[in-house]
This record gives C-alpha cells, sequence and structure tokens, in this order.
C-alpha cells in the first residue's frame, strides 16, 4: 500500500474501525475520505493522519440520496476513488418478544440502506475504469441468527449477501469485492453493550487485518480465526440443534447505540 496516488473513501471514519483503518491506510500512502456524522470527531481522526492524508466529509449515510451523492461528487473530485469502505454501523440487542417495527427503521437505514448506497455508488464508474475495490464491514452475526440480534444479524446477512452477489458480477471487470466479518472489536459501540464478547480484538489489530485483506484483494476476511472457525462451524449445525444451542445463550442487556 505504497501508492500515494490511490483514494479511499471510509464511512463510519469517525472512531473505532473506520478511523483505525483510515490511519493504517494514510500511512500506508493512502489518502483518505473521512465520512460520518460528526464534524469535530472527523477532524480530529483528520489531523492525526499524515499531512495531506485526510479529507472531511459530514455525512449521514442513513439518507441513502445523499450518501449516494456524496461518494459521487467525491468520485469526481478526486478524479476516481480508489476504494470505497462501507463501514458506518449500529448495533443493538432486544429480546426477539420485545422486537417492535419502531426499533427497526434506524438500524434498517445505516447498516442496509447506508451500505447499499455507499457500495453501489461508483460500481458502475469503476468498472468503466477497469479498477476499484468494494468492501463491507459486516459482522460474524451475519452468518446466522444471534439470539437477542434478529435485526442486527439480519441487517449484516444482507450486506455480506450482497458483497457476495456483487463478486460473482464483478468478476473480471478489475473490481475487487471484499466481505469484513470482524468478531466483537473494542469500540464505543460495543461498550455500550452488555453482553458476553469472547475473543475481543483492538481497533488497530483489526485495522492491519482489514488492510491485509485489502492489499491482497481477499473475498472475505473473517477474524479472529478462533471465533470465525467457531461461528463457522455453528453454520453445519441442524436449525434445531443450533435452537437449543442459542436458547441457551441469554445476553443481560437491551442497550442500544448508535453510530
Amino acid at each position: 500500500m505504497d501508492d500515494a496516488t490511490k483514494t479511499a473513501l471510509i464511512t463510519g471514519a469517525s472512531g473505532g474501525i473506520g478511523a483505525a483503518l483510515a490511519r493504517r491506510l494514510a500511512g500506508g500512502g493512502w489518502s483518505v475520505v473521512l465520512c460520518a456524522r460528526r464534524l469535530e470527531a472527523l477532524e480530529a481522526v483528520a489531523r492525526s493522519l499524515p499531512d495531506g492524508r485526510g479529507r472531511v466529509e459530514p455525512l449521514d449515510v442513513s439518507d441513502g440520496d445523499a450518501a449516494a451523492a456524496t461518494v459521487r461528487r467525491v468520485d469526481d473530485e478526486v478524479g476516481g476513488l480508489d476504494l470505497v469502505v462501507a463501514n458506518a454501523g449500529v448495533a443493538g440487542m432486544r429480546w426477539g418478544g420485545e422486537l417492535t417495527w419502531e426499533d427497526c427503521p434506524r438500524m434498517l437505514a445505516v447498516n442496509v440502506t447506508g451500505a447499499l448506497a455507499t457500495l453501489t455508488a461508483v460500481t458502475p464508474r469503476m468498472v468503466e475504469r477497469g479498477r476499484g475495490h468494494l468492501v463491507g464491514i459486516s459482522s460474524m452475526a451475519a452468518y446466522r441468527g444471534l439470539p437477542h440480534n434478529a435485526l442486527y444479524s439480519a441487517s449484516k446477512a444482507f450486506v455480506s449477501t450482497l458483497l457476495e452477489s456483487l463478486r460473482v458480477d464483478l468478476a473480471g471487470t478489475g473490481v475487487a469485492v471484499t466481505d469484513v466479518r470482524p468478531g466483537f472489536v473494542r469500540t464505543a459501540m460495543t461498550d455500550a453493550l452488555d453482553s458476553p464478547m469472547p475473543f475481543m480484538v483492538e481497533p488497530d489489530d483489526a485495522a492491519a487485518r482489514i488492510a491485509e485483506g485489502i492489499d491482497r484483494r481477499e473475498a472475505v476476511v473473517a477474524f479472529p480465526w478462533t471465533m470465525a472457525t467457531l461461528v463457522r462451524s455453528m453454520r453445519l449445525l441442524p436449525s434445531a440443534v443450533y435452537g437449543r444451542a442459542a436458547r441457551a445463550v441469554r445476553p443481560p442487556g437491551s442497550a442500544r447505540q448508535g453510530e
């Protein structure tokens, strides 16, 4: 990652994985466009990057039209984005028996609409240029429906399925597609959740793994390997067996957290 002409756009870049990945890419010679709602936090991240490597673009990805328009405008201004990372997301826990429609719009707007708008905004342009890389930050929760996480698991399964279909369609176009499926990463989002979080990864470690996957143009980047192996094996369980095991896990909280 030493090509100074390359430009990446990262949503949810005001903290956590997004900020750590921005610092990692900028340290490797990339120019990085930082997108999120919180202007002051974005500016602080930009100041932590090497001089001239960071650009701030306030953006709420829950407004899909605005998100797509912003990504396209930036693409025009930089002469073509090389990398788009749909990282913005929200999490929350709620027992399914208490889940209502009123709980759903914000998470769907950010995790589904926001990711979709970000990832598809300049896909046709990348295909026309014959180069580019689309990255979506999904989750281990995409593998199966986790207890107390019906909406979150579903939203991340959407992202992973979207990325897989895009990868199939874009094979041979010069545009790579990478699905990042982290386990628990220490961020403000996980700090707000009251539940067991084994194999916790620090943001800088997560960013290093993601950057390596980007460099290798990997299809799927899942980490840490211990948790990835465990969760993948759960997909092989019959539904009845998985259901019994999952019901034994009863997360003790229902906190909700924004970007």
